[in-house]
């Protein structure tokens, strides 16, 4: 574990002297995104959005992967307010720590937008995404009534997380509250963290079904973990008897909502989220004013509307 974080470390330094080799010349407004990945689509998605509001206003987008460590990521945003950029973009890994590097940007008199990640009480201008306690609710329910209609009112569920994930841990209490109180009756099993890793989730799926053979549902609070759980069903020829529930659209999880196991999917909109943190930080620069926060619906995708989501994998 400990030469796992080491490597993630040098690999996050490495990817951060680049990023900001890269940085754009002054005369043009320069805007940073300060990701935590770039394996997920839904980060590259945003990055999408973002790099085509920026072409469109004319300024310069440079990105830097954190690479999953959240400390790397206040060592950008530090690095980003010496370098004067004109504003900066952060999805945050670690909501709680990175709230320093915040208030130095701030300090310096450079906005910073939040993206998917709320910060509590943090000093940055916006947070634009999900209520993600009140999504996690909406699925939860959807689960409730899914298991209500199709499942005899009776199931079990077990959860991939990402426990490092603050907002994924807000759409899991926001998932259970729901459940609990719709009185149907369902019965937690197991919560294992895919730590927001593809192939970590993928272990800590499989492990999840294997310690319970008799599971019939399984809910995934973000893209790693639902592509984790997707492979693990396959990998164990599972369709024919665990329903799928969880969150951010993948070629995979379209596969399994055509076969029938895959239930529903949350699906965000990550490049709208991109495009208008960009947007946000080009009004601030104008001197104009922006909302604190701009919250962007969710669609729960299940087979009757899956159709519109195909191109996004083409």
């Amino acid at each position: 574990m400990r030469l796992t974080k080491l490597l993630a470390g040098g690999i996050a330094t490495a990817a951060l002297s680049l990023a900001l080799g890269a940085a754009a010349p002054a005369s043009a407004d320069t805007y940073a995104l300060v990701t935590i990945n770039s394996q997920a689509l839904f980060f590259n998605q945003i990055n999408d959005g973002a790099k085509a509001a920026a072409k469109a206003a004319g300024a310069d987008l440079v990105i830097f992967d954190a690479n999953n460590v959240p400390s790397a990521q206040n060592s950008a945003i530090e690095t980003y307010v010496t370098q004067k950029v004109d504003g900066i973009i952060l999805v945050a890994i670690d909501v709680n720590g990175v709230k320093p590097a915040i208030t130095e940007a701030k300090a310096a008199g450079i906005p910073v937008v939040a993206i998917d990640a709320q910060i509590p009480d943090g000093d940055n201008v916006s947070f634009i995404g999900v209520d993600n306690a009140a999504a996690g609710a909406e699925i939860g329910k959807f689960y409730a009534d899914y298991v209500k209609a199709q499942m005899g009112g009776e199931a079990t569920v077990g959860v991939v997380g990402a426990l490092n994930s603050f907002i994924q841990n807000q759409r899991l209490d926001g998932f259970k509250k729901a459940v609990t109180e719709s009185g149907v009756k369902v019965e937690f099993l197991d919560t294992v963290d895919g730590q927001n890793v593809q192939d970590v989730a993928l272990g800590a799926a499989e492990n999840l079904m294997t310690a319970n053979p008799a599971m019939k549902t399984l809910y995934a609070t973000g893209e790693p973990a639902l592509i984790g759980a997707v492979s693990a069903v396959e990998s164990q020829g599972r369709q024919g008897d665990v329903k799928v529930f969880g969150w951010d659209l993948t070629a995979q999880a379209v596969k399994g909502i055509d076969e029938g196991w895959v239930a529903a999917v949350v699906q965000q909109d990550p490049a709208g989220e991109g495009k208008a943190a960009v947007e946000a930080l080009v009004k601030l620069k104008k001197g104009e004013s922006v909302e604190p926060i701009i919250n962007v619906p969710v669609t729960i995708v299940t087979k009757e509307n899956v159709d519109q989501f195909r191109p996004m994998f083409k």
